[in-house]
């Protein structure tokens, strides 16, 4: 053993060489732990190191290169190191771990694939977790995230999509308390993070959900009825659009429909194609549904015959194989917003597809329909013990209700105010 010293005259730059191997010099100085070393090999590298034993076995862990590291400097990790040594952890096997511990971006690849996969929404929570939270974070390892980083991604998205960024921090929430059951760390650095905490400038409160409550009014039912055929709209969408506000049913749903899922005045939605159930839902189809639907299948034989592949079944096919989407009805709303007649409603803007739907739910209570029976015609799932013990399908009600809610839109269209006191806009119903 010798006292190690440093500096240019000093013992650690005079340290002879091995011909062969490494040569181990321990460091006798008062400051230093005992095992506390340098190890120089034949190549003439010199670092400083820590010989200790734990649970029987004798290790050896390298501190730093010296010049990198001062003398005096490495005296004090190793003074560190032995502090843990002696209360049985093994600095070693915690460096194993480490370099063993995923990072972000692995932890997101691993949770999406064994969560995400096959879900309906798998695409959109893809896009936020690698788009986001991977992009912002990914080279991080798991157990340097705080709490406060994870903050800082929502609050950017926060700033531009405040219902995503929602979306994301539940989604940050489910994929640590993931890395939690792995035990990848000891618990969750998310856990009781509230959308609440989320601040943005000039935003108070920026994640809270405002429910959307848009509905069209009769000018705009109107304007949109004439004017969506010939306002530069593909016509397909224009009639899918118009198919959403006479049966109700979701723009996804409406947009997938195809001619196999049509039988006489029955359309059946698949459960796989579903918005949010996972039950096939029937919708009668009115006369002016089966008239839209049957424009939009001349439209398709007119196309056909441009086309070098045959139509493929779907009632609003854009292009071979493939039908119009829900995100293609929502772009097409919004670059022809002002020839359909919409207006800038608060604090929602201007109608969407969706609000399609919605316009046709609180027609269907207008013409005083029952609420569960409205509910049941838009394809909403009865909740609760009914969901359990009332299996009745109410499809004479349902069908009552479409042909109410029809004649009260014809005679919008029609610039006729509907008066609720008429007979063909009321449905009476027994109670079942």
């Amino acid at each position: 053993m010798a006292t190690l010293s440093d500096g240019r005259a000093g013992s650690i730059a005079k340290s002879e060489t091995p011909a062969k191997g490494q040569r181990l010099v321990f460091d006798d100085h008062r400051d230093a732990p005992r095992g506390f070393g340098l190890r120089i090999t034949a190549a003439g590298g010199k670092a400083f190191i820590i010989r200790y034993t734990i649970d029987g076995r004798q290790r050896l862990k390298t501190i730093g290169d010296w010049p990198t590291w001062g003398l005096e400097q490495a005296r004090i990790e190793a003074r560190r190191l032995m502090r843990q040594i002696q209360t049985g952890r093994d600095p070693l096997e915690a460096k194993r771990k480490r370099k063993a511990e995923p990072t972000i971006a692995e932890l997101a690849t691993d949770w999406l694939d064994r969560h995400a996969t096959g879900l309906k929404s798998e695409t959109g929570i893809r896009a936020l977790i690698g788009g986001d939270l991977v992009k912002a974070l990914g080279r991080s390892k798991v157990s340097d995230i705080r709490r406060r980083d994870v903050i800082e991604v929502v609050e950017a998205k926060a700033a531009t999509a405040p219902r995503q960024a929602a979306i994301l921090l539940a989604y940050a929430r489910k994929m640590m308390d993931f890395a939690v059951d792995r035990d990848f760390i000891p618990a969750n650095p998310l856990a009781g993070l509230k959308p609440g905490s989320i601040t943005v400038k000039g935003k108070r409160d920026p994640l809270r959900q405002v429910a959307r409550g848009r509905i069209l009014d009769h000018d705009e039912i109107r304007t949109f009825w004439t004017n969506a055929e010939t306002c530069g709209l593909h016509r397909l969408t224009a009639l899918a659009l118009k198919l959403v506000l006479v049966t109700g049913q979701r723009p996804g749903e409406v947009a997938g429909m195809h001619e196999r899922e049509i039988d006489g005045d029955i359309w059946t939605i698949p459960a796989a194609r579903r918005g949010k159930t996972d039950t096939a839902h029937s919708v009668h189809l009115t006369a002016t549904a089966k008239a839209v639907i049957a424009e939009a299948k001349a439209e398709i034989e007119r196309l056909s015959a441009r086309r070098i592949l045959p139509a493929t079944g779907h009632i609003f096919e854009a292009w071979p194989g493939k039908s119009v989407n829900n995100a293609a009805l929502a772009r097409a709303v919004d670059r022809a917003a002002q020839a359909l007649g919409a207006k800038e409603v608060q604090p929602w803007g201007r109608w969407t597809p969706h609000d399609l739907r919605r316009t046709m739910r609180t027609g269907l209570s207008a013409c005083r329909i029952r609420p569960d029976i409205a509910e049941m015609t838009i394809g909403h799932a009865k909740r609760g013990i009914v969901a359990v013990y009332d299996q009745h399908e109410f499809d004479a009600e349902r069908r009552a209700a479409l042909e109410a809610w029809e004649s009260r839109l014809l005679r919008t269209v029609a610039c006729h105010e509907p008066d609720t006191a008429q007979a063909d806009n009321v449905v009476k119903l027994r109670d079942a």
